[in-house]
This record gives C-alpha cells, sequence and structure tokens, in this order.
C-alpha cells in the first residue's frame, strides 16, 4: 500500500470526521477524561472534616489532600503536554488515563493520611496528563469547522465535573465512607481507558524519524518555579507570612532562571519566540484574570449567602449550583456559537458580559434577596462559558501540530493560576473590604460591603482583560497586514 502524504492524511480525517461515529467516541473518551479529572479536583473538599476525624488529624494536614492533587496538576501540566508532543499524545494520554485510575484505587484503600495524600499527589499527575491532552486531541480529530463545539464540550464536562465533585461526594460519604468518593473514579476510569483505546487515532511519527529531546532542566526550573508560587498562595489560607513572601520571592527567582535556560535551550519547554505573537500572550493573561475573577464567586458567594442573606447550608449549596449548572448548559451552545461568528468575536462578547454581571454584583443591596444574586451570577457564568470556549477554540485552531500538547497544557495552567490567585487575593480583598480579621463571624452589612467592594475589583480585572484582548487583536492585525505588505511585489 502507497503511504498517504500528511496533506491528503488530514483530508481523510476531515472527511471521516463530518458526523462520523468514530469522531464522537473520540470525544466521548476525551470528555469522560475531562469529567474525572476536574471531579478529582472537587469531590475531595467536601470529605475533609470526614477525613480529619477518620485519621485524627488537624485541618492543616488534611488538607494536603487537596493541595497535593492540585500541585501536581499544576507543576506538571505543561510539561506533560510537550513529552505528548515529543512521545506521542495517544500513548501517553492512555497512560495517564491508567495512572489516574490506579491512584484514584489506591487512595480508596489507603490506610494512613501520608498514603493518602502520595496516591493523591499521583493521581494528579494522571490528571496532569489527561487535561493537557484532551484538548491538544480536538486538533488531531475535529475539523476546524466544530472545533468550537468540541471545545465547549469539554468545557461542559469540566463544568459537570466541579459541579458534581460536592453532591455526589455528600451522598457517598453519607451512604457509604469516605473512600468511597475515591473508588468511584476506578470504573469509570476504566471506561474512559477503553473508549480511548479504542479510538483515539495512532501517534504519527515525524518525518524522517526525528525527535527534538526533552527539555529536562526547564521542566524541572517549571516545575519547582509553579509549586512556590502556588504554596505561595495556598498555605496560610490567605494570610500572608514569612513563609508565603519566601516562596514568592523562590518563584520570581524561578522564573528569571527559566527563561534563560529556555533560551540556550537545544529543544526548549516553552519556545520564547511563543510570546512574540500577540495573540497567545493576550489568550493566556485573559484567561488567568478571569479565572482569578470566577474563583471570587466560589470565596465571596457563600458568606453573602449564609451572613448576609441569611440562607441555611441546604439552600446556600443549591444557590450556588446555579453557576456551575448555566456552565454545563451554556458549553456546547457557546462552542457553536463561536463556529459560526468566530472565536475572536465571541471572546470580546463573553467578556463583556462578565464585566456586566460584575458590576451588577458590585451594587446590589441585600434587600434584592437570592433572586439579586443569582441574575448577575448566571450572567457572569454564561460569560466565562462563551469566553472560555471561544479564547481556547481561538488558540487552538492553527497550532501546529508538534506544539499542540504543550499549548493546551499553557492554557489549562494559566487556568488553574488563576483559580490559585484568586483564592488568596480575592479572598484577601473580601477581607479587607469587611473590615474584620475573621470573616466567619462578620455582620451582614460588612459581609455585603465586602462582596460588593471585591466584584467591583473584579469587573476591573474583567476590563483589563478586554483591553488585553483589544490590544493583542489589534497588534495580530498589524504583523498580518505586514507581512502580506511583505509578500507582495511591488508594482
Amino acid at each position: 500500500m502507497k503511504p498517504i502524504s500528511p496533506a491528503r492524511e488530514e483530508a481523510v480525517v476531515d472527511r471521516g470526521t463530518e458526523g462520523a461515529p468514530a469522531v464522537r467516541w473520540v470525544l466521548a473518551a476525551l470528555s469522560l477524561s475531562m469529567l474525572l479529572s476536574s471531579l478529582g479536583t472537587s469531590i475531595a473538599n467536601v470529605a475533609l472534616p470526614t477525613l480529619a476525624e477518620a485519621f485524627g488529624a488537624s485541618f492543616q494536614q488534611v488538607q494536603w489532600i487537596v493541595l497535593a492533587y492540585l500541585l501536581a496538576i499544576t507543576t506538571l501540566i505543561v510539561s506533560v503536554g510537550r513529552l505528548g508532543d515529543l512521545i506521542g499524545r495517544r500513548r501517553l494520554l492512555l497512560a495517564g488515563i491508567l495512572l489516574f485510575t490506579v491512584a484514584s484505587a489506591l487512595c480508596g484503600v489507603a490506610p494512613t493520611l501520608w498514603l493518602l495524600i502520595a496516591a493523591r499527589a499521583v493521581q494528579g499527575i494522571g490528571a496532569a496528563v489527561m487535561m493537557a491532552l484532551t484538548m491538544a486531541f480536538v486538533g488531531e480529530t475535529v475539523p476546524k469547522a466544530r472545533t468550537g463545539s468540541a471545545m465547549g464540550l469539554l468545557g461542559t464536562m469540566s463544568a459537570i465535573g466541579t459541579a458534581l465533585g460536592p453532591s455526589l461526594g455528600g451522598v457517598l460519604i453519607s451512604g457509604l465512607s469516605w473512600r468511597a468518593i475515591f473508588l468511584v473514579n476506578a470504573p469509570l476510569g476504566i471506561l474512559a481507558l477503553l473508549l480511548a483505546h479504542r479510538h483515539l487515532p495512532a501517534d504519527r511519527r515525524a518525518p524522517g524519524g526525528g525527535r527534538a529531546g526533552f527539555d529536562r532542566l526547564g521542566t524541572l526550573l517549571l516545575a519547582l518555579t509553579l509549586g512556590a508560587y502556588a504554596l505561595a498562595m495556598t498555605l496560610g489560607r490567605g494570610s500572608f507570612g514569612g513563609l508565603n513572601i519566601a516562596l514568592l520571592v523562590a518563584a520570581a527567582l524561578g522564573v528569571g532562571l527559566f527563561v534563560r535556560a529556555e533560551a540556550g535551550a537545544a529543544s526548549p519547554l516553552i519556545r520564547p519566540a511563543m510570546f512574540r505573537a500577540p495573540a497567545l500572550g493576550a489568550s493566556l493573561a485573559t484567561s488567568a484574570l478571569v479565572s482569578t475573577v470566577m474563583m471570587a464567586t466560589l470565596v465571596v458567594g457563600p458568606f453573602y449567602l449564609s451572613r448576609a442573606l441569611g440562607l441555611g447550608e441546604a439552600l446556600v449549596g443549591l444557590v450556588l449550583s446555579a453557576g456551575p449548572l448555566v456552565a454545563a448548559l451554556t458549553g456546547v451552545p457557546a462552542g457553536r456559537v463561536a463556529d459560526r461568528f468566530g472565536a475572536a468575536r465571541m471572546t470580546v462578547a463573553g467578556l463583556v458580559a462578565m464585566a456586566a454581571g460584575c458590576s451588577a454584583l458590585s451594587v446590589i443591596s441585600p434587600a434584592l434577596g437570592i433572586a439579586g444574586y443569582i441574575a448577575p451570577i448566571v450572567v457572569v457564568t454564561a460569560g466565562y462559558a462563551v469566553f472560555q470556549t471561544a479564547n481556547n477554540t481561538a488558540v487552538m485552531t492553527d497550532v501546529s501540530p508538534d506544539q499542540r500538547g504543550v499549548i493546551s497544557g499553557m492554557l489549562n495552567l494559566s487556568r488553574n493560576l488563576g483559580l490559585v490567585t484568586g483564592a488568596s487575593v480575592m479572598g484577601a480583598v473580601f477581607a479587607l473590604a469587611s473590615a474584620t480579621t475573621d470573616i466567619t463571624v462578620a455582620g451582614p452589612d460588612a459581609v455585603a460591603t465586602g462582596m460588593r467592594t471585591t466584584f467591583a475589583v473584579a469587573a476591573a480585572l474583567i476590563v483589563l482583560a478586554l483591553a488585553i484582548t483589544v490590544a493583542g487583536r489589534r497588534a495580530t492585525s498589524r504583523r498580518t497586514s505586514m507581512r502580506e505588505q511583505a509578500s507582495c511585489p511591488s508594482v
């Protein structure tokens, strides 16, 4: 049989994926992988009090069950994305799903707290692979005209996993035990592994059999830098001390060392030339800013609903589920809209909606009750779903095949860093604006004032994200125009 040229092979793939059952099964495997990795992020939080009692440990000790997972994802997600570009994304994703599944089972049978924490770190490594490579596979298996819809589907599964975690965890803990919240991942992981093994396209070898080397020094420096920053933002639960400052200084030094190492690397983990593209830099920056704002809804919302509106725990949980529910329902339609009207235009539309919602939250009165809170939250969350889908689509559509993994990892990293930063920074803004050292005992008026101030800051951050997006688009247009003029022969 004669070999198929890369161009013809791409055409064959595109024709075969137009509504074909094969691509649907691929998306099923990718969606389940995204669901599991997101579920692993949120399901353990609800179990922390139970785990503290089960192991006779303090909160500071059991919080490492959550931190170990988040740190593994944050520090490794770019590196595993690049590794997938080099050794093959299919084989690495299969290994990641297997690792996640085995680690989930180990978490469920862990006899001691520290073995559970170690297993959670391993589970986080598997989740990092799954998060980094699911978006990268979209470029290989879905035609460009349908990229937005596929990204919207993945965004929907991420939102469902995040929203389902606390409620599913609560049901499993009350009906069975804390071990069930980890063991439930095992059969789902096996299903994801079978689907991925059966339907993901085979890895393609580079022409001529050449393969770039893996940047070990850059990987180590980036992991240490990101780990230092994530710890600085999470340790102390929002109160910055000497250790937090030292970790931030270490992270800043790590950035400098990483940039220097990448400039001299033969095969860098992240090519410095990537950031000369205004669109990519703008997309990563706005993703981090938007995620910082979205974390404010999770940090501030529970206190506002319970202390300013006087809602009980059950009703607070129900109201808080409105946001993730909207994100889940909006993801796929947002992808279709991005495909139809253009990702760049819908990125701006999503940011405008978020700015409007945050502005409304910055002026609402507790007298408006639950409806006064939910209405702007729905606008913010719907805007976020549109932004995230369109932003990811704009970045991933034209990425070269040998860079899909690392770019996907960078997009996920910018989101994670925004969430980590938002938990600390927006929480500090909320506490400062409430004029109290202990927000759990603040009065209703103080909490309402704190929320309004926090979302005024959030609105300002979204306006900044809009400015960065518009500036990035203009710079990209200028560069494109200059290239076109340079390529035109003079008359």
